[in-house]
């Protein structure tokens, strides 16, 4: 969903646009709101030039943090009793905690809160931990849980780790050809696995109290001691197979000979060093963050080995939160994602191209280009590095949305030919990373090996960084508005894939934001710019779904509950976020006057608070479908403001005013 797409000029000609059956937003209201919006934008920006806030997700976080410092013997009495305030605060009525807000109870997540409030000494007969208690056994208890919570367990002795799938670390030492090796792995998955290698090979057991283990959680004693994982139905299939595997890596287990054991430890440490960043990070997120400090203690460094501290610093420190008396651990930080979006509501909402506040975001873009080859390279051979990352440091794992989204927000400042070198580098690796069936994904080039999301350890999110119709809407609309024809083959094949993904009502799947909203509006500015008719029967049919899924209130809203079931796409509470996406994508269509677009923008005027901003406690953000979702605090602030300038703009008939416009509409 990105810039100044054709939407003026299909306005002015779309014989389709619906005449408005209701009042028009007051002109006067309209611009006292993004008058006050962008100011209140524009005072979050920090003196090195960028926006960044909270990126709020579950409370695993928080007491994964917890138990990782008893695991490293780094224990803070007072953090640990902020922790325990921020889990209590975030259970729900039922005594669970949800993977996110307003959520079902989730029984991994409240096993985790569970045990990091027990470790931390909090009386197990308090009424909360007595309904947190009885919503996890009313749930299946312990053996109900994921295998990343196992592991937790595992690491204090309340879980079997011969009952864990097998991870032999030798898994490091498969050759590239090979059809199974970590970087047939999502970026953020590899990282992680590749520390859990070493984990599951010294399955470190850290003593607790008897008082403090979970024990109670329990509803069979064998579900501490097996798992089972059961077989397709089909005899031969990918997960049968491994299954298979699965046993005959345990048999070698237990054999007293493994002659590769020692190199292939050798080689996981090796990549989990060179891999740490500048931040101290792996990654520049939590999973692979914390099993990595944990796989090196276990390697024997210490914690004020350079590593290890470096590390454990940054998890406090940088990813650290402290808030009205609470601590927890923010998944990651959005810096740069952040800072893209916020230029380009500004500029959306009048703000000059040549503002000092927004140059200075654009320089500040600028110093953060990737410069070094990253794991990207071992499928993407011959192509120099560009693009940008998500965080503050994250030099490694570029990833194609970020570089699309700043690269769009670059476009719209007076930068004098400053960004022109990192603009050419980041459009050709853009090209390089393109996938066989024409769409982006993510982090990396074909990572779709299916057979991957069949191995027993995979029951923790999304493995893969498939082409996703989001990700690649952001793409080819940047590539669009470059100058880059519709009809050259790099494009037609993203054209292709993104009109074969549509679903049969109308609306597109979101991977990185929930859901069907997001898809939907990422992919229709992108459609417009290649020159797609908005007469055309696919837009007719986005335009109806989303008049189809407006709330009452006139905004839109969708669960994350959409991703479990597809049945509640675009059903939910109105949000700020979600309601702009589903605006955009009407005005992209050319829907200026259309009854939708007016009760929309009315929605996002009446829900404003007098300082400028507009509230949001809704998660609208994706990290693992189903399983890992986010709520980023400014979501709710550069969106709205971002549909509503442009609206405005659309008013008065100013839509091709910035340089460089696409010339392709």
């Amino acid at each position: 969903m990105t810039i100044f797409g054709p939407s003026g000029t299909v306005a002015s000609s779309s014989a389709r646009a619906r005449t408005s059956t209701g009042a028009r937003p007051r002109i006067h209201d309209l611009d006292l709101t993004v008058e006050r919006g962008r100011e209140f934008l524009l005072a979050l920006q920090y003196e090195g030039g960028y926006w960044w806030a909270e990126l709020e997700s579950n409370v695993t976080m928080a007491a994964e943090h917890l138990l990782l410092e008893y695991f490293l013997g780094a224990a803070d009495a007072d953090r640990w009793s902020k922790i325990c305030r921020y889990i209590l605060r975030r259970q729900q009525d039922d005594g669970s905690w949800p993977v996110y807000h307003n959520g079902p109870g989730d029984v991994s997540v409240t096993t985790e809160a569970y045990f990091a409030l027990k470790i931390a000494g909090h009386d197990p007969e308090s009424p909360e931990m007595r309904r947190a208690r009885e919503f996890i056994l009313a749930h299946g208890g312990i053996g109900a849980t994921r295998i990343f919570t196992k592991l937790w367990l595992a690491l204090f002795g309340q879980f079997d780790w011969d009952a864990l799938p097998a991870m032999p670390p030798e898994v490091i030492l498969f050759p590239e050809r090979f059809p199974f090796t970590v970087y047939e792995f999502a970026s953020w998955a590899r990282a992680t696995i590749v520390a859990i290698l070493v984990v599951w090979a010294y399955k470190p057991v850290m003593p607790i109290p008897v008082a403090r283990g979970v024990a109670e959680l329990y509803l069979e004693d064998e579900h501490r001691h097996r798992i089972r994982f059961p077989r397709d139905k089909k005899p031969v299939s990918w997960r049968n197979f491994f299954l298979a595997a699965d046993r005959a890596l345990r048999f070698h287990e237990r054999a007293p000979w493994k002659p590769l054991r020692k190199r292939a430890l050798a080689a996981c440490e090796k990549w989990i060093v060179e891999h740490q960043e500048a931040d101290g990070s792996w990654g520049g997120i939590q999973p692979p963050w914390v099993y990595s400090l944990i796989a090196l203690k276990c390697r024997g460094y210490s914690n004020d080995h350079p590593v290890m501290a470096k590390g454990i610093h940054g998890l406090i420190y940088d990813f650290g939160l402290y808030k009205d008396g609470t601590f927890t651990v923010q998944p990651c930080l959005s810096p740069i994602w952040d800072t893209c979006l916020a230029i380009t509501g500004l500029r959306e909402a009048g703000v000059p191209a040549d503002d000092p506040r927004l140059l200075a975001g654009g320089r500040w873009m600028l110093t953060k280009e990737a410069t070094k080859p990253g794991d990207w390279c071992v499928k993407v051979k011959d192509t120099p590095p560009g693009g940008w990352a998500f965080e503050f440091a994250n030099e490694i794992y570029p990833d194609t949305d970020d570089a699309a989204e700043v690269l769009i927000a670059l476009r719209l400042l007076d930068l004098a030919g400053e960004a022109e070198g990192a603009k050419e580098r980041a459009r050709r690796w853009l090209y390089g990373m393109q996938s066989k069936n024409g769409g982006w994904g993510a982090f990396d080039k074909d990572n779709d090996r299916q057979f991957i999301t069949r191995i027993p350890f995979a029951d923790f999110g999304a493995t893969l960084d498939p082409p996703t119709e989001d990700v690649t809407a952001h793409v080819l609309e940047w590539l669009l508005l470059d100058g880059a024809s519709p009809s050259t083959p790099a494009l037609e094949r993203g054209i292709r894939y993104l009109k074969r993904t549509q679903e049969a009502d109308g609306s597109w799947w979101g991977r990185w934001g929930v859901n069907y909203v997001y898809g939907l509006g990422a992919v229709v500015p992108a459609l417009i710019a290649a020159g797609e008719n908005p007469e055309s029967e696919r837009i007719t049919r986005a335009v109806g779904w989303l008049e189809n899924h407006q709330n009452p209130d006139g905004g839109w809203g969708e669960s994350c509950y959409s991703y479990d079931d597809p049945t509640e796409a675009g059903k939910g509470a109105s949000t700020p976020s979600q309601t702009a996406w589903a605006l955009l994508a009407l005005l992209a269509a050319g829907e200026l006057s259309h009854t939708a677009t007016e009760r929309g923008i009315r929605y996002l005027i009446a829900t404003q608070a007098k300082d400028g901003s507009w509230d949001e406690p809704e998660f609208t953000g994706t990290g693992f479908p189903q399983d890992f979702m986010l709520n980023y605090h400014l979501y709710r602030q550069y969106w709205p403001l971002w549909a509503l300038g442009r609206y405005r703009r659309m008013l008065d008939g100013n839509t091709i005013h910035l340089p460089g416009d696409n010339p392709w509409r």
